[in-house]
């Protein structure tokens, strides 16, 4: 499967980079777009929703500023246009109360960010390797 569209949507620098820097040897994911705010997500899926920029996936934080990556997930999955894009919250809160509420909004998968670097890109070369070469996920720009 060859170029593959992802979403990022997290507001620290940081984790920007790393996430960045693991999937830049990627042979399998063709551009990365990155949103620093849950409202920024929202707005590129607006203007996007007829063209061919749609993510194919997406990692979502939960603790974003201007609307949380929960808001963003229950806006994704209420469009018929976008509910069948695969989203992973990707974050640092283990809280039960975040997975259920992830899951109750049909998120794809709940991961906790491992705080070690090292573990963190492992944690990252895990997705892809799940989401893009073992799971299928739709493609082309209309879903």
């Amino acid at each position: 499967m060859n170029g593959i569209n992802l979403l990022l949507v997290e507001d620290n620098e940081g984790d920007i980079f790393i996430t960045l820097e693991a999937f830049e040897e990627s042979t399998i994911i063709s551009n990365v777009v990155v949103k620093t705010d849950g409202a920024l997500a929202i707005n590129y899926f607006k203007e996007t929703k007829n063209g061919c920029d749609l993510p194919n996936l997406v990692l979502l934080d939960i603790n974003l500023p201007k609307m949380s990556g929960h808001e963003v997930l229950k806006f994704l999955k209420q469009h018929d246009e976008f509910k069948s894009i695969p989203v992973i919250m990707f974050t640092t809160s283990s809280s039960k109360d975040d997975i259920r509420k992830a899951y109750q909004n049909d998120v794809n998968c709940f991961i906790t960010k491992p705080m070690d670097s090292a573990d963190y890109l492992k944690a990252l070369n895990k997705v892809e390797d799940f989401w893009l070469n073992i799971a299928s996920i739709p493609t082309g720009n209309k879903y």
